[in-house]
């Protein structure tokens, strides 16, 4: 039996988006936000599929709505690629639910909560040891709340998460180990199928289930989010390798700096701080020039003539 990965978007729609995913959600938010507590009794979930595709990334989709206790909405996402200003992206899809309740004319006091739901493949607060993270508007100062509790980011940090099976507790464990191992497992553990919702949302994720244009769907996915990972780890590979060699260029124009230096205040005494910067400033090559006429200089009247000639 093979699963697919909910990691991926087209997946984790599949399985917590499509009409048949109301329970799935339902346990799955309540384990995310409420410590497996029954606060969320019932929800809608807002088509993504009714939205259009992103521009750029063909088969891709946007995130998973839903409203839930009557007036709040969540956004939820899972994010495989750490892109850069994803951190900005969040905050943006965040408000634009919130402003977006109000038609022109219509009062504040109708807008409602929005809670932005985000699973990360990667570290995102690698200061904080704790899987999940939470964060809401305070006094920055003495971190009182502000008066109208209206956002709030939630994070879940798949790499921090390094229970076994055995180790589950919670639901909450439960569903994070799904949404990090299922693609590898090849039947659903008995820890896991004693929860409804969980054994439902396996038989969603089975491939066998998958119609041949939802598994092209998928395949196309995995292809790309293949390929932007090979692109980022080519780019820091190449930028690391174009420091070091930076770094060695560097170091040793550093070296015959020093050494010149040493040189002339042999031969011509102390050098003023002055002096040293505009040796400092002069090419790889000038300062071995520098180094080579050391001997014809016999003041630092002279250096200072000599150095005229580089600038």
């Amino acid at each position: 039996m093979n699963f697919i990965n909910p990691k991926t978007d087209f997946a984790f729609k599949k399985i917590f988006g499509s009409a048949e995913s109301k329970d799935i959600l339902i346990s799955f938010l309540n384990a995310m936000l409420y410590e497996a507590q029954p606060v969320i009794e019932d929800l809608e979930i807002i088509d993504p599929y009714l939205a259009p595709k992103i521009k750029g990334v063909k088969d891709t989709y946007l995130d998973v709505k839903a409203k839930i206790d009557g007036n709040k909405t969540v956004i939820i996402e899972m994010q495989v690629l750490n892109v850069e200003s994803f951190e900005k992206r969040i905050l943006y899809n965040a408000t634009k639910a919130y402003s977006m309740q109000l038609t022109t004319g219509s009062r504040y006091s109708l807008l409602n909560p929005v809670i932005a739901r985000t699973i990360t493949d990667f570290q995102m607060f690698e200061h904080l040891e704790t899987v999940i993270s939470r964060f809401v508007f305070k006094e920055k100062t003495f971190l009182t709340d502000y008066l109208a509790d209206e956002f709030e980011l939630v994070f879940v940090e798949l790499p921090k998460f390094d229970k076994t099976l055995q180790e589950l507790e919670t639901l909450t464990d439960k569903w994070i180990y799904f949404m990090k191992t299922a693609q590898i497992l090849r039947s659903v553990p008995e820890e896991l199928g004693n929860v409804p919702e969980l054994r439902q949302a396996f038989a969603i994720a089975n491939e066998a289930n998958l119609d041949p244009d939802e598994l092209e769907d998928l395949e196309r996915r995995e292809i790309f989010i293949q390929d932007q990972r090979g692109a980022i780890t080519k780019a820091t590979r190449i930028g690391r390798e174009q420091g070091i060699e930076q770094g060695i260029e560097q170091g040793i124009k550093q070296g015959k700096f020093e050494l010149v230096v040493r040189l002339l205040e042999r031969r011509v005494g102390a050098l003023s701080s002055e002096i040293q910067t505009r040796i400092s400033q002069l090419s790889a090559e000038q300062l071995e020039n520098l180094g080579e006429a050391v001997l014809e200089l016999a003041s630092v009247s002279d250096l200072t003539d000599r150095l005229q000639r580089y600038f």
